[in-house]
């Protein structure tokens, strides 16, 4: 398998895990964690002993690493799942694509072309929150 393909696949894994771990804690937070699969329930029971020798932003980086590295291998990555890449500083070269700030569209305003894009996923974050409190609420209502 290419390295452009693992690469592929560990973005895939890493985005995934990161949004499912987020939502298995809220789920769990909620009293949902009995609905949960069994690998998750694992996971969180792994990051609830672990707060307790470490920090909450600790254990959640060393949860969401366990979560990937297994959607990396159930997504077909080849050996061990690679660290993402530490972002560099850029230098003020003529070879690099620094592009600035975007320019904001003729008749737009600078600040609302700067807080479109923030409402945008501030929605989109609101709506899967309030999805997801529906959910836990009808298997509540379900279960009974």
């Amino acid at each position: 398998m290419s390295s452009s393909s693992n690469a592929s696949i560990a973005k895939k894994a890493r985005t995934k895990a990161k949004a499912d771990f987020a939502t298995w804690l809220i789920m769990a937070k909620l009293g949902g964690f009995d609905d949960l699969p069994p690998s998750a329930q694992s996971f969180l029971t792994s990051y609830r002993t672990r707060l307790e020798t470490m920090s909450e932003a600790e254990s959640t980086a060393l949860a969401v690493r366990e979560v990937y590295s297994a959607y990396y291998n159930e997504m077909g990555g080849v050996g061990a799942a690679p660290e993402p890449k530490a972002r560099t500083p850029t230098r003020g070269g003529k070879d690099e694509r620094s592009q600035g700030a975007p320019r904001p569209h003729p008749g737009q305003s600078a600040a609302r072309h700067s807080t479109r894009p923030m409402t945008r996923k501030s929605l989109a974050a609101l709506l899967i929150f309030a999805s997801m409190v529906a959910l836990v609420v009808a298997f509540k209502l379900l279960a009974q």
